[in-house]
């Protein structure tokens, strides 16, 4: 654990490291630099391959830190100030060796071991741009590839045991980086790594005179270390993707004229100009111009949507057929790619309940088969007399069963694949812990507007107590003056289509739960909840009645009153989105079931619940629909999906938290995941693919404790030996890792 500091005496550091592949290279540099005095507050992300403490360099200086993590066999460079966590991904790395790592890309690459050529040599500049075979890894294997043939040739044309000694200096040629690193680990507390267990099993192996076959199985070594690197990249390759979709360069338009500026120099306010066909460099809203806009690259949505003037864009979305000038409303590591990449990269080192299970297991079940192994080398030849060679060969095979490689990055990496599916197709899950939540989902409550429906009512009638229409509509528009709330934008947008002029209020002030009141022509003036309206005594029978008449219909009531007396009622309906009610049918083929919590009135619920075959409850206040959720935990898993600041607490309460995309920022904080297409559909799309990793996960529990045990019962048999013992290892964790990508293809439709 961190040792506590001082905070006046330490001081925040970065570092962009290279070759961390899943949680246990973090917690082998973690474990190694929270040994020193004056570090603190350690946390080492995967995902964005960062390093970031708190340090005294009076009590330890960045270098040793540095020097620290170069041991282990990771690249190691300090991050510039402002300088953005991007997603590089890691290549060729082992899931928890730290053996022979290469770097994500544009990380700057510094060897681990300087002086030692290839055998030495970790990270290579461009690793993860070059194929197999220019990797330091890559390299590796062809080295000890050649040694190996060299050694049977010299064994061929030797006279005696000389060609013996070729497979010897093969066997030390191939496993001296290794053993380097699991001495490295060892210094740091870590005396149970793959490298040390590798390290033990060829120097055992040469000490039995079984030299060929421990240059054999230090060659599948390298060989698997590769195979693994190869296939673990690939459940990176979506999330990597994702920053390649905003382009490098934009066109900056000033006093009239465009010239090309870095796109990560943009700045709020600054109108950018985007031909057909471009990407655009920034969130924004289109300033002039109209045209189709793809995007798909960042929702997943492919049908292109028509957008204008006013209307919101993303970066990295298309326009297809026509030049718009778009102002910038986000900074560059604020836009919308930015922020996925970055749930996504907060996600994967949010660990499941299944990982830390798993992790905790691992750290006993290693120094346990070291400890069988033990008994297996010394209890034979003690009790029976058995040949001491045979029984310390078979205990070397069951040290390199011992490796929890496979077992290890089972979770890791069917997350990881989950993660990356759902960002591509407009889905945020924000951890391994929401996807096990989402998983057991049994019950989605919903907030009605915005959230089921489109979120752009419109008024359907007016009624006034006097007959005077125009005055009403007058009154609730000076109220709603200046709201972005859809029900404030329908009113005013009314009023405007009318022609009716209004003086707007002051001193507006919400009312939470029941509507806003303004100064309107000297009057208090509210507009909302008809309850209200009853509570403070300005309601009327005919207006009871009319109300009851209009929310039987489905729509929503606002009462417009001052001074105690009801000047009328606006009534307003919010349609359903066109795949709610197949949504919720979706959902009950799940198993499922739907509930719908809303702050309107009970009539308006039943009407729109019935139309979505859903449950509901009604009239309901923020802090109403925190306790309803409260309850439903109680008894459910439940999934509560919603888009406004109301819904925050809601959202935050419920097992697992999903905004609509076009929600506010606060709803999006507090939820656990988001719906980046704002289709209710996607729900269902969620929790299949929720189910999917799980039973993917299970699936890759069962291949690497199968093999282990098989090939541990094999191998104290005298059927397996030591390479078949590494490919086992190897071959699991390969198989592991295929199988977690086969979710990269998983399709959430039906």
């Amino acid at each position: 654990m961190s040792l506590k500091q001082d905070d006046s005496a330490a001081n925040p550091y970065s570092w962009k490291v290279g070759g961390m592949d899943c949680g246990s290279c973090a917690n082998k540099i973690r474990t190694a630099v929270e040994r020193f005095p004056g570090v603190s507050d350690v946390s080492v992300s995967v995902m964005s391959e960062t390093l970031a403490l708190s340090l005294d360099e009076n009590k330890t200086g960045r270098d040793k830190v540095e020097r620290a993590v170069k041991k282990l066999g990771y690249s190691i460079a300090p991050r510039q100030r402002g300088e953005a966590a991007e997603t590089g991904a890691v290549t060729q790395s082992s899931c928890c060796s730290g053996h022979d790592h290469t770097h994500g890309q544009g990380s700057k690459v510094e060897r681990a071991d300087p002086g030692h050529g290839v055998a030495g040599h970790v990270h290579g500049a461009d690793d993860g741009d070059r194929s197999w075979y220019q990797t330091g890894k890559g390299r590796l294997v062809i080295l000890t590839g050649l040694l190996l043939v060299a050694a049977w040739g010299a064994e061929f044309l030797l006279p005696g045991e000389l060609g013996m000694w070729a497979f010897v200096a093969a066997c030390l040629i191939g496993v001296a980086p290794i053993a380097r690193r699991a001495f490295a680990a060892l210094s740091a507390g870590m005396p149970f790594t793959i490298e040390m267990l590798m390290t033990v099993a060829a120097a055992g192996a040469l000490f039995i005179g079984a030299a060929e076959e421990a240059a054999l199985v230090v060659f599948l070594f390298a060989v698997g270390e590769v195979l693994e690197g190869v296939a673990a990249n690939r459940a990176r390759a979506g999330i990597r993707a994702l920053g390649d979709l905003v382009p490098k360069t934009a066109l900056l338009e000033e006093n009239g004229k465009t010239r090309k500026v870095q796109a990560a120099e943009l700045k709020i306010g600054q109108i950018v100009v985007v031909r057909p066909g471009d990407r655009i460099p920034a969130d924004g809203e289109i300033v002039d111009g109209i045209a189709g806009i793809d995007e798909a690259p960042v929702t997943g949505e492919s049908v292109p949507r028509t957008k204008g003037e006013g209307e919101d864009v993303f970066a990295g979305s298309i326009s297809t057929d026509a030049a718009i000038r778009v102002r910038v409303t986000r900074a560059p590591e604020d836009n919308t790619i930015a922020r996925i990449i970055r749930l996504v990269e907060e996600a994967q080192d949010a660990r499941a309940p299944t990982e830390r299970f798993i992790d905790r297991f691992s750290r006993y079940y290693m120094p346990a088969v070291v400890g069988f192994a033990l008994l297996v080398a010394i209890v034979p030849p003690l009790a029976t007399g058995a040949d001491w060679d045979v029984w310390i060969y078979r205990a070397l095979a069951l040290l390199l069963i011992g490796c929890p490689c496979a077992l290890v990055i089972s979770v890791p990496a069917s997350i990881a694949s989950a993660l990356s599916t759902g960002a591509r197709r407009g889905l945020l899950l924000k951890g391994g812990a929401v996807i096990e939540a989402a998983a057991r989902t049994d019950l989605v409550t919903f907030d009605k507007t915005g959230t089921l429906t489109v979120g752009r009512p419109a008024v359907t009638d007016v009624w006034a107590a006097d007959g005077d229409e125009a005055r009403v509509l007058a009154l609730a528009a000076g109220v709603e003056a200046g709201s972005s709330h859809p029900l404030a934008e329908a009113v005013l947008a009314h009023a405007e289509s009318l022609g009716i002029s209004y003086e707007a209020g002051r001193d507006a002030r919400a009312i939470p739960g029941r509507g806003v009141e303004a100064r309107v022509g000297g009057e208090t003036v509210f507009v909302g909840s008809p309850r209200h309206a009853e509570e403070e005594g300005a309601m009327t029978a005919l207006a009871r009645s009319r109300i009851e008449a209009l929310e039987a219909e489905g729509k929503t009531v606002a009462a417009v009153f001052r001074a105690g007396a009801l000047s009328g009622v606006i009534a307003l309906r919010d349609e359903p989105r066109e795949d709610a009610a197949a949504a919720m049918q979706e959902l009950k083929a799940l198993g499922v079931r739907t509930m719908m919590l809303t702050g309107d009135n009970a009539r308006t619920a039943e009407a729109i619940a019935g139309r979505l075959s859903m449950e509901y409850r009604a009239e309901l206040l923020p802090d109403d629909k925190v306790s309803a959720i409260r309850e439903l935990t109680g008894r459910n898993t439940v999934m509560m999906v919603g888009d406004g600041i109301n819904d925050a607490p809601a959202l935050a309460t419920a097992n697992v938290g999903v905004a609509m995309g076009s929600g506010t920022d606060v709803a999006l904080e507090s939820a656990d995941g988001a719906l980046l297409r704002n289709r209710v559909g996607d729900v269902a799309g969620m929790v299949r693919l929720a189910r999917a990793t799980m039973a993917n996960i299970h699936q890759n529990i069962a291949i690497a404790l199968g093999l282990k045990a098989v090939f541990l019962v094999t191998t104290v048999l005298g059927i397996t030996g030591l390479w078949i013992a590494i490919l086992a290892d190897t071959g699991a964790t390969v198989l592991v890792t295929l199988n977690a990508l086969r979710l990269l293809g998983f399709r959430m439709e039906r």
